[in-house]
């Protein structure tokens, strides 16, 4: 493959990663205003991501669905394009050279386990900075005066606050959640692909690029969904630990989920699974499809 060839997959992984950010941010708002009023003991409840969706409109209009995306963009971008490289260039060297079409779990899991590691030392702080100013919409607790003006600005006071790990902070929980998210995410994706393959092999002689793309949306859905399914309860976790208001409170993502489980059972610990999962299907579709796109413009046929 050699070096040359290497760019090609992050420069497709970032667009990829921009794609997801403009189809599923506003969902990802509700998600995070789900998860961090409705978990607590007492304030503002929204009774479903409909309701806290019309809460968002009627007081800010769409800009407020889309509050805390510069951090987002930036964020997603440079983990999408790190994530889908790692993932390609680990799995070829695992591979050997020999380019199987069977899907392998031994080479999956590591491969996509191991890129979700490393992007989770990007997505941690820019995720905090995210939900922080996502929860501090019009109709939050947080008072006028201790407001955040920008994505820069939270940064610098969380630091200012909270020392230079304090930007850190929740950065084991996002450590399993994107390595345990990744190897669920690309082993349906390798999978679900190939049956697909297989399956319209004998009516296709030659794919068109519309067939290519509904394989994408089918396989990047599914495998978005599986994805938050496998790690919604961490990501919960991540949530409160990240807005937790004490510097002091616990970071241990267990010992958090153990309180709202026993607060609110398993329901608790999947708080805003439904827009998580209507927005996984459209944001990941979007993201496989221009990845496989992008890489086909660039020269790749596999």
């Amino acid at each position: 493959m050699g070096e040359t060839f290497a760019y090609k997959e992050y420069l497709a992984g970032l667009l990829a990663g921009v794609a997801t950010v403009i189809t599923g941010h506003p969902f990802d708002t509700v998600k995070v205003m789900l998860q961090k009023h409705n978990t607590e003991a007492h304030g503002i409840k929204y009774k479903n991501g409909l309701h806290c969706t019309a809460r968002i409109l009627q007081t800010e209009g769409v800009k407020g669905l889309y509050r805390g995306a510069t951090s987002s963009f930036v964020g997603v971008a440079f983990e999408s394009s790190l994530l889908f490289g790692i993932y390609s260039q680990t799995k070829q060297s695992l591979q050997g050279g020999g380019q199987s079409d069977v899907p392998r779990p031994q080479v999956i899991i590591p491969s996509a386990a191991y890129g979700g590691a490393i992007i989770s030392f990007v997505l941690c702080p820019s995720e905090l900075v995210k939900c922080r100013m996502q929860i501090q919409g019009t109709d939050s607790l947080v008072p006028k005066f201790s407001r955040y003006s920008s994505p820069l600005d939270c940064a610098l006071q969380t630091m200012k606050n909270e020392g230079v790990t304090g930007i850190f902070r929740g950065g084991f929980t996002t450590l399993l959640r994107e390595s345990i998210g990744s190897a669920v995410f690309f082993s349906v994706y390798e999978y679900v692909r190939y049956y697909m393959h297989l399956q319209l092999k004998p009516t296709l002689s030659d794919h068109s690029n519309l067939t290519d793309m509904g394989i994408g949306i089918v396989t990047g859905g599914l495998s978005g969904v599986a994805f938050w399914s496998a790690v919604l309860p961490l990501d919960v976790a991540k949530t409160i630990i990240q807005t937790a208001p004490d510097k002091s409170s616990t970071r241990n993502p267990f010992a958090v989920l153990n309180s709202i489980y026993s607060r609110a059972g398993l329901k608790g610990c999947y708080t805003g699974f439904g827009p998580t999962i209507v927005r996984a299907f459209p944001a990941n579709a979007a993201a496989i499809v221009t990845w496989e796109l992008a890489m086909k413009m660039l020269g790749d046929k596999s």
